[in-house]
């Protein structure tokens, strides 16, 4: 499955190569508004909400590809490559990644998602969210945008599962010699 000094569990390894299609969803619905289309939502107007400007775009575009590039860093916690850097970036090529050079910001990056989109969908199922043209519109983006709840709590569990292989059993193992 991967060379890690120690196992991953199969979860583990599962989960966190899952973790890149909770955003995948959401990335997708963005793409659909770059490409020209509503996605059904309405402007204060009442009339349909586009993006306008090329610089609207390219942020889309660059905010779906930046989410989707973090959400890979996940297989850190799961592969080679986040025990020994890999040998191309500079200065730590090829030295052992420190246990808690990853956890820590991986903590951080969990809470901090799960407070982002608890708080970016808690007037989701009121008149106080983004008016749609249909309850259809509205249920695909919820659809779409539901997958990034877990992103979080399954990024901490990842990291949990990271912190007792790297840490706890090598913690275990010496305390037992």
């Amino acid at each position: 499955m991967n060379t890690t000094e120690r196992p991953v569990p199969r979860w583990a390894y599962r989960l966190a190569h899952a973790i890149p299609f909770l955003t995948l969803p959401s990335g997708l619905w963005r793409l659909g508004l770059v490409f020209g289309s509503s996605m059904g939502m309405l402007g204060t107007d009442g009339q349909p909400a586009y993006l306008v400007g090329f610089g609207g775009k390219v942020y889309v575009v660059c905010l779906t590809i930046f989410s989707e590039l973090v959400a890979l860093t996940a297989l850190g916690l799961v592969q080679r490559w986040g025990e020994i850097a890999p040998g191309w970036l500079p200065l730590i090529g090829g030295r052992r990644v420190h246990p808690y050079a990853a956890i820590v910001p991986a903590v951080l990056g969990s809470l901090s998602l799960i407070a982002i989109w608890t708080f970016a969908f808690r007037d989701v199922f009121t008149d106080h969210f983004i008016p749609f043209s249909s309850p259809g519109w509205k249920a695909l983006m919820i659809t779409c945008y539901a997958p990034l709840y877990l992103w979080g709590p399954a990024l901490l569990v990842v990291t949990w599962a990271y912190y007792r292989r790297r840490v706890s059993a090598p913690a275990a193992l010496a305390s037992a010699r």
